[in-house]
């Protein structure tokens, strides 16, 4: 589960896409940029079990689509 997810703006206009990301997941702070695509670059490289990244990845969605998406 993610927790204490945050994300800014990668450019002083606002309204071009592309957002820093940063959270916790399993205790450790992962961090990335979301593109407006949806893809997402990894700031490192992250070990991940099976299948984990791409859960991450959809609650990631989630809650862009909520916080930057459905607020415009």
């Amino acid at each position: 589960m993610i927790q204490h997810f945050q994300f800014q703006s990668l450019y002083k206009h606002e309204q071009l896409p592309g957002w820093n990301i940063s959270f916790y997941f399993n205790k450790e702070k992962m961090e990335g940029i979301y593109h407006p695509d949806g893809r997402i670059e990894w700031q490192q490289r992250y070990s991940f079990d099976e299948g984990v990244e791409e859960k991450i990845k959809g609650q990631i969605h989630e809650l862009m689509l909520y916080h930057v998406y459905d607020n415009r």
